[in-house]
């Protein structure tokens, strides 16, 4: 299979199919890894009010050079913000010192009082309806809407009531977190898939896998380069690496050709050695509808 280097969006624009991601990047660090990355090729820059670096972003974004229109440009609704989305929105774009958003996701279907308390009074199918509110009424300032870690079951009760299909779903995606049923039902409704942790998070057993090291080998590439492929190889699919080094920013973007036969022999480490890295159980809203939630940590 050929990977691909743009995804388009049911807006018509296009995606690119690898973008730096930004979680857990630490201000002070962050910035000079957004310039660098835009500076060597990368297309994309995801990042989410909750990381609290959108500044820096910023900040890395304009140090860059790179004219705004040559890049995409993706943040996310905080959980606590769902009751006030267009003070948030306004609020991202500030801090970014961008004149638009290239996507805006609903980062959880779990609105919050605080960081960890959820906030029963409202419901996030309320926000969404806000957020394609905002959609309509400022065209100029964002350019599509989506979610993220948005299950079956939830992306079901959206769609009931939608005006405005969602562009793009994130979630946790990686041979040990294949979320097959997630991906087929969004690749039906033309919703693109982004991965996030596509490593399997920070010191991941997937970098020391046998099936993963025997592919890097063939390929003489890293083990990080085949866990991204895999993504990148996936039609619908667009994949966020994430580093604050400068080798490995440019080293990501090495992406290989797979098989299919390897693309399936990578999906099947997920029956052996399966786990989240963000597990959702930490909004206290349950399994937000993902039936594998309880086995997460086998």
């Amino acid at each position: 299979m050929v990977a691909s280097t743009t995804v388009k969006l049911n807006t018509g624009a296009e995606m690119p199919t690898v973008s730096l991601g930004t979680w857990k990047s630490q201000p002070g660090q962050v910035e000079h890894a957004v310039e660098f990355a835009l500076k060597n090729g990368y297309k994309g820059i995801d990042t989410a009010a909750a990381y609290k670096n959108e500044a820096e972003v910023g900040k890395g974004l304009k140090a860059s050079g790179v004219p705004r229109e040559s890049f995409f440009l993706t943040t996310k609704l905080d959980n606590p913000d769902q009751k006030h989305a267009e003070k948030a929105l306004f609020d991202s774009l500030k801090a970014l010192d961008t004149p638009y958003l290239d996507l805006w996701l609903m980062h959880w279907p779990a609105p919050m009082i605080d960081g960890s308390t959820p906030d029963k009074s409202i419901d996030w199918l309320n926000t969404w309806k806000e957020m394609e509110r905002l959609y309509k009424a400022y065209p100029d300032k964002l350019k599509a809407i989506g979610v993220s870690n948005f299950s079956v079951k939830f992306l079901e009760r959206l769609l009931a009531e939608a005006t405005v299909v969602p562009a793009v779903n994130q979630i946790e995606l990686h041979p040990s977190c294949t979320q097959t049923d997630v991906v087929e039902f969004c690749r039906s409704k033309g919703i693109v898939i982004t991965s996030y942790s596509p490593l399997g998070s920070d010191n991941s057993p997937l970098l020391t896998n046998p099936t993963v090291t025997k592919l890097a080998e063939k390929y003489s590439v890293a083990p990080a380069n085949i866990l991204i492929s895999l993504q990148a190889n996936k039609p619908g699919v667009t994949v966020l690496p994430k580093s604050v080094t400068n080798s490995r920013i440019e080293a990501n973007k090495k992406i290989v050709d797979l098989t299919d036969d390897e693309i399936a022999e990578l999906e099947a480490i997920d029956k052996q050695h399966h786990f989240r890295a963000c597990h959702p159980s930490w909004t206290g809203f349950g399994s937000l509808g993902f039936p594998d939630c309880l086995d997460a940590d086998k």
